[in-house]
């Protein structure tokens, strides 16, 4: 029989002696945990993110105590964190960002002081004195980063009016939370220089970013455009080496002779790299990749905040848990909506945004825990943000998909506090979405884009080009069009570019051209990104028509066939004499073939 020790044995330790690194074994462990857990939950109808939280419990202290030394995990994990606000630095249109104006920087300056006095009186008011009730109120602030943009991308609404609020009251909550973790440690002598440091820590390193993305990443980008990948990973040094310098910046500067304790977190460098390539012809590219990885580190880094939570210590716990998740919910409605309403933004905007950041932040969590370390707070408290969290976390799905129906319910409520209807406003998820979309910019391409510009050159503005070829995009543009980078094939390229609001969608390059992907396999992704769109695409063999039309494309042309029904006509003036008279008719119509202009010759 087995003794007891061997039962006790974790399935780390076994993985380990069996030459595994121990490394390799705790993350294989939590993959495979949060892999089966994932099935499970996503079939029973039950939040992805409860399964990920879930794998860390049953791997955790509170579970089988599988794994024994989180920080190895934690500082996998936290790579996520910095990933996820490089691609929000990417994909937040910062033109978009600052066209809010009154609206986003009145309800960020407000908010999170409002919310945080509003819910220490309610907390104080409910019985939790001194600095409990502070750091409840202070849970009940700030919204999660990782949980909006992660529905935010998943629902593609980052590019609409609420979305656009949405992630900049997280970052400017963010600002907040630096302000109160530099005041943290100083509650009882409180000092201001932290914060005006790390202000101009953030200022500097966002001044020398800008202009050296502006001057020198730019042309290091253009020297391996070709190989995407190799794209990818100038961004990620970017996105990395910005972050250390960052981080950095203090004692970069005490070797230049000043002496100033100046720092700026990895996660803040890793927005401003993101920010500043994010009008980069680039980024759609460098985001479809990143993503990826992103998720990678962000299942670890929701595996390992499962982990950090605790047995219950009584039912009292989870009773002041949940009333922490309802005081949060409640300021969105009570806090955000009037303020948001009150600086110009529509009603239901202004409800959809609320019931988008009705959570509680994962940096309050971090708060909590320096909290219990200055001896604000005990392990209890502790506790119950922790499950506050978890609880407003599993409910952020039920926001995000029903502030429609969440809206319909208020209208009374709103009606009679005078919040009240300004009209109806059908927004665009796109401001800028084109009507014709050409994939790829190869012979044909460049053919198209010669007889629209000849013919249709009013619709040279609302034509976009997507192409990895980065060396063409000045000349297309020179035409009047829009020219993207991005490989054809890959669906967040093409999401992000805006395929989906499209009218017209031509698939230009054939089968032999395409690399890891085939015209058929675009057509597919395409229509599922855009289901209303007409989408013509190309094919060389004859064999090929029947799974391109049945991948969703409405017209297949192909090449061969196209040139031959061109030829015929001049086949048949020769035959018949003609060819002299017919050429000049095709030249007055269509112009002398030696003088189009085409952007590859």
């Amino acid at each position: 029989m087995l003794s007891h020790g061997a039962l006790s044995v974790s399935p780390a330790t076994v993985l380990a002696a069996g030459g595994l690194n121990p490394l390799v074994a705790d993350l294989g462990l939590c993959l495979v945990a949060a892999g089966v857990l994932a099935i499970v939950f996503v079939r029973l109808h039950i939040p992805a993110i409860a399964a990920l939280l879930g794998a860390g419990v049953l791997l955790g202290p509170a579970g089988l105590e599988a794994i024994h030394d989180r920080e190895r995990i934690d500082t996998i994990a936290n790579l996520g964190l910095t990933l996820l606000l490089f691609v929000i630095g990417l994909e937040v249109n910062v033109r978009s960002l600052l066209a809010s104006g009154r609206t986003l920087i009145v309800t960020g300056v407000v908010q999170v002081p409002a919310s945080i006095a509003l819910g220490a009186v309610t907390f104080l008011a409910l019985g939790w004195a001194g600095y409990p009730a502070l750091y409840f109120g202070v849970a009940c602030a700030f919204s999660s980063t990782l949980l909006v943009v992660k529905y935010l991308q998943e629902r593609l609404k980052l590019d609409t009016q609420a979305g656009r609020l949405a992630i900049g009251l997280l970052i400017f909550q963010d600002i907040w939370a630096i302000v109160f973790l530099a005041l943290q440690p100083s509650f009882a002598d409180p000092s201001i220089a932290p914060i005006l440091l790390t202000f101009l820590g953030t200022a500097i390193l966002g001044v020398i970013a800008t202009v050296v993305a502006r001057f020198v990443l730019g042309r290091a980008f253009a020297v391996v455009a070709r190989s995407p990948e190799l794209v990818v990973t100038v961004a990620l040094a970017w996105c990395f080496g910005v972050g250390l310098f960052g981080a950095n910046i203090g004692a970069i500067s005490h070797q230049l002779g000043f002496d100033v304790q100046i720092s700026v977190s990895m996660e803040m460098g890793a927005l401003i790299a993101g920010a500043t390539i994010a009008t980069s012809p680039y980024a759609y590219e460098v985001v479809s990749r990143v993503v990826h990885l992103r998720d990678f580190f962000v299942t670890l880094f929701f595996v390992g905040l499962g982990m950090s939570i605790p047995v219950p210590d009584g039912a009292s716990v989870l009773l002041a848990a949940g009333l922490v998740a309802l005081v949060s919910v409640l300021l969105r409605f009570t806090v955000f909506l009037p303020v948001l309403y009150a600086t110009g933004l529509d009603r239901r905007n202004s409800v959809a945004v609320s019931a988008m950041l009705a959570q509680v932040s994962e940096f309050c969590l971090v708060i909590a825990y320096l909290g219990a370390r200055l001896g604000h707070v005990s392990s209890r408290h502790v506790s119950v943000v922790i499950f506050a969290f978890v609880i407003t976390a599993l409910a952020t799905p039920f926001f995000f998909e029903n502030s429609d129906r969440l809206y319909q319910r208020l209208r009374r409520v709103l009606d009679a506090v005078r919040i009240r209807s300004r009209g109806t406003h059908v927004e665009q998820d796109s401001e800028d979405a084109p009507r014709l979309v050409l994939l790829g910019f190869h012979r044909i391409g460049s053919a198209l884009l010669a007889d629209l510009e000849r013919v249709h050159p009013e619709l040279l503005p609302h034509t976009l080009v997507i192409d990895i070829n980065q060396k063409v995009h000045d000349q297309i543009r020179q035409r009047g069009a829009q020219a993207a980078y991005g490989d054809i094939g890959a669906v967040d390229v093409l999401r992000h570019a805006g395929v989906s609001g499209a009218e017209v969608i031509v698939s230009t390059v054939p089968d032999e051209l395409l690399r890891g992907t085939s015209n058929a396999a675009i057509v597919r992704t395409v229509r599922s990104l855009a289901p209303n769109a007409t989408i013509i695409a190309n094919c060389t063999k004859i064999s090929q028509v029947g799974p391109v039309r049945a991948a969703g494309a409405d017209h297949v042309f192909r090449a061969p066939s196209e040139v031959a029904l061109g030829i015929l006509p001049a086949i048949y003036a020769a035959l018949n004499a003609g060819l002299p008279s017919y050429l000049e008719a095709l030249e007055e119509e269509h112009g002398a073939l030696e003088k189009r202009a085409e952007v590859l010759d």
